[in-house]
């Protein structure tokens, strides 16, 4: 059956849970057969749609094999003085969409970077968080090692500065323009403004070891099968029309709801990012990633497949990581690829949908020190967000997306309201 007439067919309707369903496996042994069904519908088996999309899978994957062999940078790097003067070139923007990732060199100049890894340590000390640290809030991190390495610092004058920057907002605009944000007569998000999302530092000091994180993905967990906005998002793997499937479709992304757990995020990031503070070297514990943002559908798909028993979702369940193994996803694994060595200022992003991991670390050189900020375009769901950070941020509390912790709200020389400039009022939903 030709793609154009897939369209045609009446597909049967899908079950679907807004919230997450009391019997998961018995959700997942209704959803399994009807996602089943509804591609059947189509004219194709599921094996069919899915060998269109691992073939494209398998191109990707040998393409990156062969790059590496040949000693070339799997990421694609740019300078952020070309994306401020509009110079990247369409071969850079093409190289960027087919990885997905991407590291701007120089987003903010080194020294700005350093001095802002500084007033961290100054504004952690003064207020005696060492001291009254009671470990971590949440089971994720409970493998990289330090104590501790993940701060759960939100209101620092560093991070606010770099989240409300004009140079931070050049960036995201770029990521964010990647997306197809206008479709259906709707525009899903505005590329250029983003929601003020508030994130974690991370500060791995000299000779730590860490156990790293195992390869996992974040834009949601169950709820991505089971709720009618992420079928909707989803429906080109659904409804026989794989050819169609296009990673930066934000149609139906950008409102939907998220099944609560302790990693769920409850913003839409086009791009997850973290600007470094300090210099790394590429064997240092950093970040890798799958750079084929199509590697979702695999991800997708596979579970529906004959071997995959009939109550499994390969592993992905709620209140944990949606995780990528290889039992499951070997053929993805091949690919995973580190960042190069990158210097303080610079900023390292990848999609919302590609598996990632952080590679362990015996004796570090060197400090490995960044802090998180995303692309998160302003939406629905990222405006019904901001509400929180608002209260969070007026009283120093721990944004509700992270453990209740808390630890800024009596701390001196937290970043305050009158020091919000434009960008910062308009991603708090201020302007």
């Amino acid at each position: 059956m030709a793609v154009h007439d897939m369209q045609q067919v009446e597909l049967p309707s899908l079950p679907h849970w807004e919230t997450t369903p009391d019997d998961l496996k018995a959700a997942i042994r209704e959803i399994k057969p009807a996602l089943r069904a509804r591609i059947a519908a189509s004219g194709r088996s599921v094996e069919e749609v899915f060998a269109v999309l691992e073939a494209r899978i398998f191109d990707a994957v040998t393409e990156i094999e062969a790059a590496r062999a040949r000693g070339e940078e799997i990421w694609p790097a740019i300078d952020y003085a070309d994306i401020e003067a509009g110079t990247v070139s369409a071969g850079q923007l093409d190289k960027l969409r087919r990885r997905g990732c991407l590291v701007v060199r120089g987003h903010f100049p080194h020294e700005q970077a350093r001095a802002w890894d500084a007033a961290v340590v100054d504004y952690v000390e003064r207020n005696r968080f060492f001291e009254n640290y009671r470990g971590p809030g949440d089971d994720f991190f409970g493998s990289v090692g330090s104590k501790p390495e993940i701060y759960p610092i939100y209101w620092s004058t560093a991070q606010m500065e770099a989240r409300q920057s004009e140079r931070m907002a050049t960036v995201q605009s770029l990521l964010n323009s990647l997306w197809q944000y206008d479709s259906e007569g709707v525009q899903w998000f505005d590329p250029d403004r983003d929601s003020l999302y508030p994130d974690r530092i991370r500060r791995r000091p000299p000779g730590s070891n860490s156990g790293g994180l195992g390869t996992h993905l974040d834009p949601g967990t169950l709820d991505l099968w089971m709720t009618e906005a992420y079928q909707k998002a989803f429906r080109h793997l659904f409804d026989g029309t794989i050819e169609s499937y296009n990673p930066y479709d934000a149609a139906y992304r950008t409102a939907g709801p998220t099944y609560p757990g302790s990693t769920m995020c409850s913003a839409f990031r086009t791009f997850q990012g973290w600007t470094a503070l300090s210099d790394m070297d590429h064997d240092q514990g950093v970040l890798h990633t799958v750079p084929i943002p199509e590697a979702m559908g695999y991800l997708m798909l596979r579970p529906l497949l004959s071997d995959v028993p009939e109550d499994d979702m390969c592993g992905v369940t709620t209140n944990q990581v949606f995780p990528a193994s290889e039992k499951w996803h070997s053929l993805l694994l091949r690919a995973i690829s580190g960042i190069p060595d990158v210097r303080a200022g610079d900023s390292v992003w990848w999609h919302c949908d590609m598996i990632h991991s952080v590679a362990p670390v015996h004796d570090q050189k060197g400090w490995g020190n960044v802090m998180y900020i995303p692309a998160a375009p302003w939406c629905p769901r990222n405006e019904a967000y901001a509400a929180s950070v608002r209260d969070a941020f007026a009283d120093g509390s721990s944004p509700s997306d992270f453990p209740a912790e808390h630890y800024e709200r009596d701390w001196s020389g937290r970043f305050l309201p009158e020091q919000l400039n434009h960008i910062g009022r308009r991603g708090l939903g201020l302007s």
